[in-house]
């Protein structure tokens, strides 16, 4: 059994580890400065420009395949990539990248939105979380009625990460109600100058999802990702394909977090001796180190089944879980460790507190994630031990 990297795949990690310190840690001051202005903390110019200096060294496209000009990576690289770029709380994505349903788009809208995104000149998002319909996606009511050549979209999406910037969607309606989920959603590809709009929807953290209003949108048949009735089936390969990056964004975080609670916990001095003498903020340490450790091989066992083509439900719904509990329980008490200045906006340990907490929300809860591991194990699915029991 061998744990070791490859030669290229540390040249990879270490590289995005130095881009991340030398371009992207620099900017941190200066969005934190922003943000308790009110003000936008990372613009779209400031992200894309940091993208095409990464290009120039090669960095596009990670799980792009190398026919559309990417890096096309196998999965356990991405998630040490990803989790390099977790250091920061920053929020930048290397760029060359679009959702993996779009590669289901026939070779006409391949140029119309593939392509386009790919190369940064679009902006997507993917729209199926609805009002009364998150957990529960099935639940959609969002409808889709057919007029001649054309579909008319009524009803409303939520929580749309991307959804204020997209100038197309990948917006998910039912078809034919009598199937629902089981043959009777669509995905149809909306640009946002056929009418639907979108309503910034305020958060306690910077995600900045969108409500997303389609009020009568004709959509031509064209317009169809996939096949008429089986968007469901896409919409569930989107969510669950790359569950596994979630979690290894919370790697850097948490390692990051720790690093500076180390550091506090060294030069913070109270009744004459160093906070980290105390055996109290000894343990929160190496509680929260042992977990980092836990988290990193558990996403890295997701990734690797998926480079092996095995079904890796199980292992991303496992990473997803205990990565959003646990990332949540070190912040806490990494802030603890900082004390009051930890609690402020001076500090990004605030920031990362309210960002991790999404975790345990967006693209399956830890309900969810719960209701899964139990139903495959119950079921005969999966087993404890997993591959090694």
């Amino acid at each position: 059994m061998d744990f070791s990297l490859s030669d290229e795949q540390r040249e990879i990690r270490d590289w995005v580890r130095t881009f991340v310190r030398k371009e992207v840690m620099p900017l941190e001051p200066e969005v934190l400065r922003r943000e308790r202005a009110g003000q936008r903390g990372f613009t779209a110019e400031e992200s894309r420009a940091l993208q095409l200096k990464a290009k120039e060294a090669g960095f596009w496209g990670v799980l792009t395949p190398q026919e559309y000009g990417g890096m096309g990576m196998d999965a356990v690289t991405a998630a040490l990539i990803e989790a390099e770029l977790g250091r920061s709380f920053v929020p930048f994505y290397l760029g060359g990248k679009a959702d993996n349903i779009l590669f289901h788009a026939n070779e006409e809208q391949r140029e119309r939105y593939l392509i386009p995104t790919i190369a940064g000149d679009r902006k997507s998002c993917f729209a199926i979380t609805e009002p009364g319909a998150g957990s529960d996606a099935r639940n959609i009511r969002t409808s889709a009625r057919k007029e001649g050549a054309e579909w008319v979209i009524n009803g409303e999406k939520t929580f749309i990460t991307g959804g204020n910037e997209a100038d197309f969607v990948m917006v998910f309606a039912v078809t034919d109600k009598e199937k629902g989920a089981d043959g009777g959603v669509t995905c149809f590809l909306a640009d946002r100058d056929m009418g639907w709009k979108s309503e910034p929807i305020d958060t306690m953290g910077e995600w900045g999802p969108a409500s997303l209003i389609f009020d009568n949108v004709r959509v031509p048949e064209e317009n169809i990702l996939g096949e008429v009735g089986q968007g469901f089936r896409l919409a569930m390969q989107w969510i669950g394909q790359g569950r596994y990056l979630l979690p290894a964004r919370a790697i850097g975080a948490t390692e990051r977090l720790v690093e500076m609670a180390i550091e506090q916990s060294k030069t913070r001095v109270t009744f004459g001796q160093p906070i980290a003498e105390r055996q109290a903020i000894q343990w929160m340490i190496a509680d929260s180190a042992v977990e980092i450790e836990a988290l990193r091989w558990l996403v890295l066992h997701a990734a690797w089944q998926v480079d092996q083509g095995v079904d890796s439900r199980q292992a991303q719904s496992m990473a997803k879980l205990y990565g959003g509990v646990k990332a949540n329980e070190i912040v806490d008490r990494v802030l603890q460790i900082h004390g009051g200045m930890g609690y402020t906006r001076e500090l990004p340990v605030e920031r990362w507190y309210r960002e991790l907490r999404l975790l345990r929300i967006y693209e399956g809860t830890d309900e969810i994630q719960r209701r899964t591991i139990a139903r495959n194990l119950l079921k005969g699915h999966a087993k404890v031990g997993g591959y090694l029991g």
